[in-house]
């Protein structure tokens, strides 16, 4: 069997869970007997693939007519007079982007009135830039790759990738399955922005089959976008191996505890209610450094927070960690904290599970589904959550109990036992279509 998969990142070159996610998945596939043709954007050349058929978007030419580009499916066409949204922002960063991108519109409009023959695009590889532009222009790739490729199934990734999905689908008549990691209500709570959630319906509707990363999402698509449960499939995430740490990298043993916020400092994660717990336990707890590792909107506001409450010699932010760094964070953390307002899943928290760390995650996550030996706490709760980093710092037999327990449980949750599930839904796909 083999399997078209469009993604927008592929490790080493993340920006978020997602990346994480495909790779898991991806190397799972393929200890299940399954051929993945992966497609992204732009390939950087150093992508952790175990399988060969990693192509690469911006090396695809384009040979497309004027009466191809008017005749284009209404999700695209749809796509291709909207501005440019980051899915990983507020929805001011989208605002300030509308003028600015309305005037590139209007040139590529007319430069595509002749048509497109034999033009590659350039895409950024990443979520910067011109993104609804190249999410279109990732959609006229996906047309050109079906038609010198051979598969069974198409298998996308949130909305990014979704219009590409639809394009494929009907340039080659083969069923659709839509992988979804996040939603817009995940990302921008009440403020959803209209252009991006009408791309997730069109997906949603186009699909022959959804998968969600949790139960949790999947109440999403059936309240929130009207979606019947029967087409949707809850199939949870995993985590892989952890690499053995150096000696060097193992420092558990300094007298100063750190704990640690590892994710997009944006509101869908939560940042500010770690900055308002860290206070509370510094008030019963001196021994203790804090750590934002990440960047996002909030960012700001955490750190000037952090200086009203006169706590900066007990903080640190980091930035935005990947690899290794990642890797050296968690080895010299006490506790790792994830309290999001709203997460689809989290494979943050099995990563530092994996790496022996106590976890307290949120309990409005995914990841709560299949965890048992990790502190749960709404993520509102912060005298909750400030007790339960207090409870880990203060009596070390009870963390190292759930860093034993913890590493045990997520050593159960593997990617080929995840890829397993996945296969039967391709199987199942392409039998109906017998």
């Amino acid at each position: 069997m083999r399997v078209l998969m469009f993604g927008w990142e592929f490790p080493p070159h993340i920006s978020g869970g997602l990346g994480t996610a495909c790779y898991g998945l991806t190397q799972g596939l393929v200890q299940n007997g399954i051929e993945v043709i992966f497609v992204v954007p732009k390939a950087f050349g150093e992508e952790h693939s175990l399988h060969k058929n990693l192509i690469d978007g911006s090396d695809i030419s384009i040979d497309t007519s004027e009466e191809l580009l008017i005749n284009l499916p209404k999700e695209l066409r749809y796509l291709k007079i909207r501005s440019e949204i980051l899915p990983y922002v507020s929805p001011e960063t989208f605002d300030e982007a509308v003028e600015k991108r309305m005037i590139e519109l209007e040139k590529e409009t007319t430069r595509q009135k002749s048509g497109v023959k034999g033009r590659k695009f350039q895409f950024s590889g990443g979520y910067k830039g011109n993104l609804m532009q190249e999410v279109y222009q990732y959609a006229m790739v996906a047309a050109e790759v079906v038609e010198t490729s051979q598969f069974d199934v198409i298998h996308v990734h949130d909305w990014l990738t979704f219009p590409a999905g639809i394009a494929a689908k009907k340039a080659s008549n083969r069923p659709l399955v839509a992988h979804v990691h996040a939603t817009e209500f995940d990302r921008s709570g009440n403020t959803v922005n209209k252009a991006v959630f009408e791309i997730e319906k069109s997906g949603l509707k186009a699909a022959d089959k959804i998968i969600t990363v949790s139960d949790y999402t999947k109440k999403t698509l059936v309240s929130k976008y009207g979606i019947n449960p029967n087409k949707i499939q809850t199939v949870h995430n995993a985590v892989l191996p952890g690499k053995a740490l150096k000696p060097k990298q193992n420092v558990k043993s300094l007298d100063e505890k750190i704990v640690t916020f590892l994710g997009r400092v944006t509101s869908q994660k939560g940042p500010l209610y770690f900055v308002e717990a860290a206070y509370k336990v510094l008030q019963k707890f001196q021994n203790v450094r804090f750590v934002m590792a990440g960047s996002g909107d909030l960012l700001k506001r955490a750190i000037e927070r952090v200086a009203a409450l006169k706590m900066s010699s007990n903080f640190h932010f980091t930035g935005f960690l990947q690899g290794e760094s990642v890797n050296t964070m968690f080895a010299q953390s006490a506790v790792y904290v994830m309290p999001s307002v709203s997460e689809p899943f989290g494979i943050s928290p099995l990563e530092a599970m994996n790496a022996n760390v106590p976890a307290i995650i949120s309990r409005q996550s995914g990841v709560a589904e299949v965890l048992k030996h990790a502190i749960k706490v709404d993520f509102w709760n912060t005298d909750a959550m400030a007790n339960a980093i207090y409870g880990i710092l203060k009596y070390p037999p009870t963390a190292k109990l759930m860093a034993i327990d913890g590493k045990k449980e997520v050593k159960r949750l593997k990617w080929n036992e995840s890829a397993a599930k996945v296969k039967t839904i391709y199987q199942e796909l392409i039998h109906e279509k017998i």
